[in-house]
């Protein structure tokens, strides 16, 4: 099987694929799997550019919305995780992953999906410490604080992923585990970008939570973006133990190194996305434990007793058989040919999750922010002159982890 892996897409589904076609036909290969690793920018409509945390310059319609209205079909299955500057209220309406238009699938804040035989992992979104610990409390529409909270990496998505025991073949994260460089030639990682140095010495380039996924999962390979570099490293898990082959790409620009191939050993075929039976077990089980306030939680690593749920998966994967549900459009396309008309901007169900969720016998928890004294509380509209509950100072974030280009182009300008 030949996999192609590209680091941050930034919407430009149009070039990814336009390259994906002419190497196929110069080289007389065929591409089986197209793998995004965030930054994707699954923009469908105007409405959907006001959940995307950048700066105003870098906001543009591009092309995933020609893809998700059905005028143009990806060529190749495509899957993709989530980055720091995503349409984020369209992710949260697929949160346990699906279909973002067709053959274009989502893997989730966290998830599993099997390809043939390749099981293939990944986490969503970058590490901040302020929200680590606490739950999924943003809802849209955002407001200046939550629309840069809503993509960092939850402790909870992070404790699902560590019950795994079955092997997976390829893992994706955004950002770079932490202490990743220290298996690679960081060195001339510094000669291109100089600015890394002062992080890598500190040990807060990257994810400390992709570290402990890392440490934990030993996939054979693992992908990532976000630095906007190539970046190869070989981690061995202990003496005499197995190996990850770690691979940071770059964003789709010309003359930069975004794509690379992977050729992996697999079954015949034909190959479909399907749903894993772990991960839908621990799917189902740790669902009562979704946190969704700003309260702090700490899960830990401690395993779970998965046996009596996961027969109950099985037999439903059984009846059902394991494809994911239908991809279903829940808001007009964009329409170059139209001025952009202002609709709902809150929260919609999509019904592949609603049916995913029905399927495991789960309650549709994503359109309230359950607070401990029971009531659901509305966030307070972006660029809204009040507070609410949700109001945290962020003034003093990091730049050099949240938004890369408006660090290049301070560099760029220096």
């Amino acid at each position: 099987m030949k996999i192609a892996v590209e680091g941050c897409m930034h919407g430009d589904l149009d070039n990814v694929y336009s390259t994906l076609l002419h190497l196929e036909k110069a080289e007389n290969t065929k591409i089986d799997l197209l793998i995004c690793c965030g930054d994707f920018q699954a923009v469908r409509n105007e409405n959907d550019l006001e959940s995307v945390n950048v700066p105003y310059h870098y906001r543009s319609m591009n092309s995933f919305w020609k893809y998700y209205s059905g005028q143009e079909v990806a060529p190749v299955p495509t899957i993709f995780i989530g980055g720091n500057h995503e349409a984020s209220n369209y992710l949260w309406e697929l949160y346990y992953g699906g279909w973002a238009a067709p053959n274009v699938y989502f893997l989730g804040f966290a998830g599993i999906i099997k390809f043939g035989n390749i099981r293939i992992g990944g986490i969503s979104g970058i590490y901040n410490p302020r929200h680590y610990y606490l739950g999924h409390y943003e809802r849209p529409p955002y407001n200046n604080n939550d629309i840069r909270s809503v993509y960092h990496v939850r402790e909870y998505d992070v404790y699902k992923l560590l019950q795994v025991k079955e092997q997976i073949d390829i893992f994706v994260s955004h950002d770079w585990p932490c202490g990743i460089t220290d298996y690679g030639n960081w060195e001339q990682l510094l000669q291109q970008k100089p600015y890394f140095e002062k992080e890598i010495k500190e040990r807060t380039l990257g994810s400390k939570a992709a570290a402990e996924l890392l440490d934990k999962l030993k996939p054979p390979y693992w992908f990532s973006a976000h630095l906007h570099c190539k970046f190869p490293a070989i981690v061995q898990h202990g003496q005499g133990g197995p190996i990850t082959k770690f691979l940071a790409l770059d964003k789709c620009i010309r003359g930069r190194n975004f794509l690379q191939i992977l050729e992996i050993e697999s079954d015949s075929g034909p190959h479909e996305i399907e749903y894993d039976e772990e991960w839908l077990t621990i799917t189902k089980k740790l669902n009562s434990l979704f946190p969704l306030t700003k309260k702090s939680m700490q899960f830990g690593a401690q395993q779970v007793d998965l046996l009596e749920c996961r027969e109950c998966v099985r037999e439903k994967l059984r009846t059902r058989g394991c494809k994911p549900f239908d991809f279903v459009q829940t808001v007009p396309s964009y329409d170059p040919s139209q001025s952009n008309s202002k609709c709902f901007l809150g929260h919609c169900r999509n019904p592949q999750t609603e049916s995913f969720l029905q399927l495991l016998e789960l309650p549709y928890l994503l359109d309230g922010t359950v607070d401990a004294q029971g009531p659901i509380k509305s966030p307070t509209p972006l660029n809204s002159a009040g507070k609410n509950d949700h109001t945290l100072d962020y003034s003093d974030e990091y730049i050099d982890i949240d938004n890369v280009d408006e660090r290049e182009d301070l560099v760029d300008e220096d």
